[in-house]
């Protein structure tokens, strides 16, 4: 479990959104906010974009942000999406409100629980002690770990999928497909959201390559990753097949681009 960090002001006063896309995820939601919200992070605030969940995440959503939001202080803000159209556009959805909204540093996480939120200062802290324009909440540098939940074939096709993506884009860190990370507003501003193309889990992929073309500094802090707490994974074939070409299509882009 993360150790307690307490930073000191004006650090612990930063304007940070977390960005959480919802789908079907109504039974960890209201978990994860209230620990999120409970952080020693007064400036902190929830930006959870729904597909238009039918276990009704969206209406679980708008009940949160009416218990945290106050007049002239808004905690929650909620984007709902009429379709789902995958985990990199709401992504983009969510941390393009977040930047609209005057945040300075954006948090990405997944609402199923398996990102511990008690790591969400020590991101912070590592991103403004070190400068950093993205910190990687990794599993795969030491002292991070994966859930003893997890089964060896899953252990298997992360450790495969992290090396595969390393071979082909050559990035500088271990955890090339970690979901849970921290931005400086400057970081994703460089990386063009508006032009990023991935629609599922490759997304995590195209912002750290986008990133490191960009010459933005990327640090790494351990984590342990957590099972999900309820519900099932979103990671069918389609995204699959997606994360897999992905890696193949920006390097053919990257290619394109110096030949111009």
């Amino acid at each position: 479990m993360p150790t307690p960090v307490t930073l000191p002001d004006p650090w612990a006063r930063s304007a940070v959104s977390v960005v959480v896309p919802t789908y079907n995820e109504a039974d960890n939601l209201p978990v994860l906010a209230r620990r999120l919200l409970g952080l020693e992070l007064p400036e902190l605030r929830l930006v959870v974009v729904d597909d238009d969940s039918p276990d009704g995440t969206g209406k679980v959503a708008e009940e949160i942000a009416a218990e945290y939001n106050t007049p002239g202080r808004e905690r929650v803000a909620v984007v709902h999406r009429t379709a789902k159209e995958g985990l990199g556009r709401a992504y983009v959805a969510g941390m393009s409100r977040a930047l609209d909204d005057g945040a300075e540093f954006v948090v990405q996480m997944d609402a199923d629980l398996s990102h511990p939120p008690g790591y969400v200062p020590q991101l912070l802290g590592t991103a403004l002690s070190t400068g950093a324009g993205v910190v990687i909440g990794s599993r795969y540098v030491a002292g991070g770990s994966l859930s003893q939940e997890w089964r060896a074939h899953r252990r298997l096709l992360s450790s495969w999928a992290n090396s595969y993506v390393k071979t082909i884009l050559a990035l500088p860190i271990r955890d090339v497909t970690a979901g849970f990370k921290i931005w400086r507003r400057d970081a994703l501003e460089a990386v063009d959201l508006a032009s990023v193309s991935s629609s599922g889990y490759s997304f995590q992929v195209e912002m750290h390559y986008r990133a490191f073309a960009r010459g933005r500094k990327m640090v790494e802090i351990p984590i342990h990753f957590e099972d999900r707490r309820e519900g099932v994974s979103k990671m069918d074939l389609a995204v699959q097949m997606e994360s897999a070409l992905r890696p193949f299509r920006l390097k053919a882009a990257e290619r394109r681009d110096r030949g111009r």
